[in-house]
């Protein structure tokens, strides 16, 4: 009986990180997991109290920070175009100030130099200096 309590308070706390998002409730609803599979395998409640606050406590205290500093550290990775900029394309149809096409990341996109006076050629591999809309603003070294 005392296994089954430990299931649903760990199930709801772990539910209820849903709404707070802060990893606490979900290392709580852990630990309240960790203390159902003790009771589960006969072990007096005081043995399960006892592996609820050390799971808590080690959870809490290890695991949440590594988890936040993962999730964090994904804030400064660029995400939709924003990663294409500095990325090699190839000049599918000359590409000048006016517009061209070129093939990056394995699409065609619309493109125009980024140095309206250079006109690139076929077969030509260019950077992508940055994303207008749906153009890609290019420029050539050579």
């Amino acid at each position: 009986m005392a296994a089954l309590v430990w299931l649903i308070a760990g199930v709801l706390l772990i539910a209820a990180e849903v709404l707070s998002g802060d990893f606490v409730l979900l290392m709580i609803g852990l630990a309240a997991l960790a203390a159902a599979g003790s009771s589960a395998l006969g072990a007096a409640l005081l043995v399960d109290a006892i592996v609820f606050g050390v799971a808590s406590v080690a959870l809490i205290a290890l695991a949440r920070p590594a988890i936040k500093r993962r999730l964090l550290a994904g804030d400064t990775m660029k995400m939709h175009t924003e990663a294409l900029v500095g990325a090699k394309a190839v000049v599918l149809s000359t590409v000048d100030g006016h517009g061209g096409q070129v093939k990056l990341g394995g699409e065609v996109w619309s493109a125009r130099s980024y140095d309206e006076t250079q006109v690139l050629e076929p077969g030509s591999t260019v950077t992508v200096m940055s994303i207008s809309g749906a153009t890609a603003i290019v420029w050539s070294e050579v």
